[in-house]
């Protein structure tokens, strides 16, 4: 009998965030896949999960994908998890369920958290339609994406670092001007916050300290008027 993949969303910054469904799974399969053992382990300890894990990343994800199938096709039950939040959504997972779906595995969701939805949610911008572009090229390529998405009739959304927030909305307003942004961090963390308003006044916002934590930047489609 062949085996299953589990695509499990794990809490973005507040562990009490894990589903019941998730953590019944995590207990019962075989195996855990996580990013980075290190993480998931600090996780897995606080819900008293002491199922086998195996690091899946950037870095190995070809072998181990093929080694993953392997024990897939002998029958186990394997969950995949990222550091944080949904895999395959900027994190590691999409070349495994790819094989997996490719080798006719069964490839279950066990849906919860993701900072893409979370941040949409919160945001106060048109969330009817919008576009995930996740992180943006640090250098090469960067002029290229901010051209090709300037004229998106979509609320875009993308992922940023603290070391890199204030150049990419100094980008922003050099690249589209000053819309309205709304950029959210540390979500569901202790200082979680979410700013709503200008690109110039976002970036006056955050220069007032030390960016600290993981940012979403959520920017308005180009002539939208914040009311």
């Amino acid at each position: 009998m062949n085996g299953c993949l589990y695509v499990v969303a794990t809490p973005i910054g507040n562990l009490s965030d894990l589903t019941y469904r998730a953590e019944s799974v995590l207990k019962e399969v075989d195996l855990i896949a996580a990013e980075d053992t290190r993480t998931s382990r600090k996780l897995l300890n606080h819900y008293n999960i002491s199922t086998p894990l195996i690091p899946y990343h950037d870095k190995n994800e070809i072998f181990q994908a093929k080694k993953l199938l392997a024990k897939l096709d002998d029958g186990d039950s394997i969950a995949i998890i990222s550091d944080a939040g949904t895999p395959c959504i900027s994190d590691p997972g999409y070349r495994l369920v790819n094989l997996a779906k490719i080798e006719k595995f069964d490839v279950i969701s066990i849906p919860g958290p993701s900072s893409v939805t979370s941040a949409l949610s919160i945001s106060g911008l048109p969330t009817d339609h919008f576009y995930f572009e996740g992180f943006l090229p640090p250098k090469k390529g960067r002029k290229t994406r901010f051209e090709s998405l300037e004229l998106l009739p979509a609320t875009i959304v993308i992922f940023e670092s603290p070391h890199r927030i204030l150049k990419t909305l100094k980008d922003i307003y050099s690249y589209w001007g000053d819309r309205t942004v709304s950029v959210c961090r540390e979500i569901t963390k202790l200082y979680e916050e979410s700013f709503l308003g200008t690109v110039q006044e976002a970036h006056d916002y955050f220069s007032k300290t030390k960016p600290k934590g993981e940012f979403v930047v959520l920017i308005a489609k180009k002539g939208y008027v914040l009311s």
